[in-house]
């Protein structure tokens, strides 16, 4: 019989909570959550309830839980970006291994002291870069593995980030500053910089990079903005930003056609129509988007430059109608086009015939980042009890995610100058 792994969950917002709780619900054969903490007592009350997790093991901060003996063979910690490692390294002292959703932290200092202080202590932790994790890019992987496109030479990505979702998460939301949170290229997009190093096998020489907040400032108010959505604002008609819109009536994210899931979820614990009015009339979603504290671009071009002469470029963008990630990878034999918002790959070789292959999630029983939370979850487990699945996102494998990202936005801020990569990891 395998051993029950205990766990604590510090953190409990859309990642602690929604998706990482639950994936543990669907694995009691495997894990047992026994403590958690949460500066939100109603959250910390609905996860204690649905998991039976005792009044003595539930805290009203991760500190608190930290403050005792260890509870738990692993934490997993999903606060806010900056308190990762200061929560991380007290934990793996105690003898915890992690689980640490991304990015590490946005300082790479901090980055080098916890990963000296995981080789000290010869604990395990793992990066949440769960589209590695996902049916859909591990496909991908076995293409490019499999040489039916040649000798790859070039890799053109983007993230459609979504304009309610830009707004949601990087104008009114908890990253949208970079001074309290991280850099949005660190914070959106190391997920992305983690599959260029993992699918191409290679690290990264050099980097540039362009972008900015182009939009999202007062400068670009409408004439009649009011500086809240419900504050009787005359540009409210013609504006897609409006919080009324996308919280409310909008079909796709609207509590009104029954969407009480995220990013309802965020604005309230049960998500009703009051309740979201409530929350959009008081609360930072109601904020109108001009008039916001945000500094994070809106929009970056990321140009890398790979061992051996590979070129990856990779844009992410705010102003898109839909979601999704769509990559297209150029070999000297073939091509390949991976659209993550159909969950499809269209392999198409120059001298034979077309593959497709066509994800069915919902048959599969996946969820999250195109099925990646399940298996992040389930290797995790299989990780910590001995097991070594191919591919785990380890702390020392994240960390050249972070490196990248953390030149191009050094690149960025410098009006696009290259960064050798070299002058990063030995900083």
């Amino acid at each position: 019989m395998n051993h029950i792994t205990t766990v604590a969950i510090v953190g409990l917002g859309s990642r602690g909570k929604d998706a990482y709780a639950q994936a543990l619900k669907a694995m009691p054969d495997k894990a047992r959550i026994t403590a958690i903490a949460d500066t939100d007592p109603a959250k910390v009350r609905e996860v204690a309830q649905a998991f039976s997790v005792p009044v003595d093991r539930c805290f009203d901060s991760a500190e608190a839980l930290l403050a005792q003996d260890k509870l738990a063979d692993v934490l997993i910690i999903c606060t806010q970006d900056r308190p990762h490692v200061p929560h991380a390294i007290p934990a793996l002292e105690k003898g915890y291994d992690i689980l640490m959703e991304k990015p590490i932290s946005p300082d790479l200092q901090q980055c080098r002291a916890l990963l000296e202080t995981a080789h000290r202590t010869g604990r395990k932790v793992v990066v949440c870069h769960v589209l590695r994790y996902s049916p859909f890019y591990r496909r991908i992987k076995a293409v490019l593995d499999g040489g039916v496109l040649g000798e790859l030479q070039a890799i053109q990505g983007i993230e459609n980030v979504t304009y309610w979702h830009q707004v949601h998460s990087f104008v009114r939301g908890n990253w949208r500053n970079s001074e309290t949170t991280s850099p949005m290229f660190l914070a959106k997009c190391c997920h992305d910089m983690d599959l260029m190093v993992w699918l191409t096998g290679r690290n990264c020489v050099k980097v540039s990079s362009f972008g900015s907040l182009g939009h999202f400032t007062p400068d670009h108010a409408p004439k009649g903005a009011a500086k809240r959505c419900l504050d009787g604002c005359h540009a409210k008609a013609n504006c897609p930003y409006d919080a009324e819109k996308i919280y409310i009536t909008n079909p796709q994210t609207g509590i009104a056609h029954g969407k009480d899931d995220w990013p309802c979820n965020i604005l309230a614990l049960y998500p009703t129509m009051e309740t979201i009015r409530q929350a959009i009339e008081t609360g930072p979603y109601g904020r109108c988007v001009y008039f916001c504290d945000n500094n994070v671009v809106d929009h970056q071009v990321v140009n890398l430059e790979m061992e051996g002469g590979l070129t990856v470029n990779f844009t992410m963008c705010a102003f898109t109608a839909d979601g999704g990630r769509t990559t297209k990878s150029m070999g000297t034999h073939g091509s390949m086009i991976a659209d993550m918002s159909r969950n499809t790959i269209e392999v198409r070789p120059f001298d034979g015939e077309i593959t497709l292959y066509d994800f069915n999630l919902k048959k599969e029983r996946m969820t999250g980042h195109a099925g990646g939370d399940t298996v992040l979850m389930e290797e995790f487990l299989d990780y910590i009890q001995g097991k070594t699945p191919d591919g785990i996102t380890s702390l020392d494998a994240s960390m050249e995610s972070h490196f990248i990202c953390m030149a191009a936005e050094e690149s960025r801020v410098h009006g696009g100058m290259c960064v050798e990569m070299e002058q990063i990891r030995k900083a």
